[in-house]
């Protein structure tokens, strides 16, 4: 990894950059000039990493010559109404979506010397209550009280630790979320689930339709800019107006 980093430009990590929004991510820091590692646990990363992993995240650190943003995009969901979930179930959520988002956010509040960016990926879920997704709602809601520990704990070294929480993003992954299933069995057909949300017309405007992974990610982008020097310990609702 070292010999690959000697290639000049600003530093990325993108977690969970196998799914639709972190290649999208990838795909829109590279062209603003980073050199980005793109790491996820299943196929279509470039390196392997298990976020719950803490020997996985130490490799990591030791191997990189430097880190100047983190953007936090693996997640992990789970359908079942707070009665029907195991301690398991409950358990995996939080490992994947919370432990794995501190462990990266310690690791780069580590590495960063001077200066950086953190972005943690949520959901809108995280800021308003769905019957049925209680471990995803828990543990985005704790993500971004960890959002705004991190930034005051790195803001004496220039470090901005923010983060962006989505609504409906029109991904393949997305039809096995607990919401569009709900909406599926509410409404009779996965065609009805999607015109409730808006759709994924591109001619519609962003407020009447589902969202795109590259809307998503322009949005991590300014929150990695010049343009946000100013804002750290955030939550970016990139969701129409959805939380509101």
């Amino acid at each position: 990894m070292r010999k690959r980093l000697t290639a000049g430009g600003p530093v990325a990590l993108v977690t969970g950059a196998a799914s639709t929004i972190g290649q999208a991510v990838v795909f829109s820091l590279r062209s603003m000039g980073y050199f980005v590692l793109g790491a996820d646990a299943v196929p279509g990363g470039e390196l392997y990493l298990d976020v719950t992993s803490e020997a996985q995240w130490d490799r990591i650190a030791a191997e990189l010559p430097r880190l100047d943003l983190l953007v936090l995009n693996a997640g992990l969901s789970h359908a079942g109404r707070l009665t029907e979930t195991s301690l398991d179930d409950w358990r995996r959520v939080q490992s994947v979506n919370l432990d794995g988002a501190f462990l990266g956010v310690r690791m780069a509040l580590r590495k960063m010397s001077s200066g950086g960016s953190i972005v943690l990926i949520g959901t809108a879920s995280g800021k308003r209550a769905v019957a049925g997704v209680g471990a995803d709602c828990a543990s985005k809601a704790a993500l971004r009280m960890l959002t705004r520990v991190a930034a005051l704990e790195g803001k004496a070294r220039g470090i901005r630790v923010n983060s962006v929480s989505p609504a409906g993003v029109a991904t393949a992954a997305w039809r096995s979320t607990p919401f569009l299933a709900g909406a599926v069995e509410r409404l009779g057909s996965e065609e009805a689930a999607w015109e409730r949300l808006g759709g994924a017309e591109p001619a519609k405007s962003p407020p009447e339709r589902t969202a795109f992974a590259a809307e998503v990610a322009q949005t991590v982008l300014f929150l990695c800019s010049r343009d946000a020097d100013l804002i750290t310990g955030t939550d970016l609702a990139a969701d129409a107006g959805y939380s509101v």
